[in-house]
């Protein structure tokens, strides 16, 4: 059983931001910002190509009010929200799990950069996408 399993078992304790049927939010331990929230759906899967629909419109309508909450309780001026996929992206643990992180300046514990890769050919990218 996975960690995230765990603490929505309640095998393991955690500081409960939002709890209904389908999805738990929770404080990170690892607070990269003040208010750093995690939010989970309580039926495993391991990322957001594994996940079903159902459970992720769940996830999508629990999002944008949580999101609110916590930046204007928190006083944030903004916040990401990112879920990374897969460990190449960055994901250490293997459940599907999406951060709330506000943001107060651009001072915060957190970068994220966009670099510019070598140029694509658009039209060949959009072929491979589409199959």
């Amino acid at each position: 059983m996975c960690i995230f399993c765990k603490i929505i078992a309640g095998e393991i304790p955690s500081a409960k931001v939002y709890e209904d049927e389908y999805v738990l939010a929770i404080l990170d331990i690892s607070q990269v910002t003040y208010g750093h929230t995690l939010v989970l759906p309580k039926k495993h899967c391991t990322d957001i190509l594994d996940v079903d629909q159902e459970t992720m419109m769940h996830i999508a309508s629990i999002l944008p009010n949580l999101s609110k909450k916590i930046v204007s309780n928190t006083k944030a001026l903004g916040c990401n929200i990112l879920s990374n996929q897969g460990e190449v992206a960055g994901q250490t643990v293997n459940h599907l799990h999406f951060h709330i992180i506000p943001r107060y300046g651009s001072d915060d514990s957190i970068v994220i950069n966009f670099n510019e890769s070598k140029k694509q050919d658009l039209d060949e990218v959009l072929k491979t996408i589409k199959g």
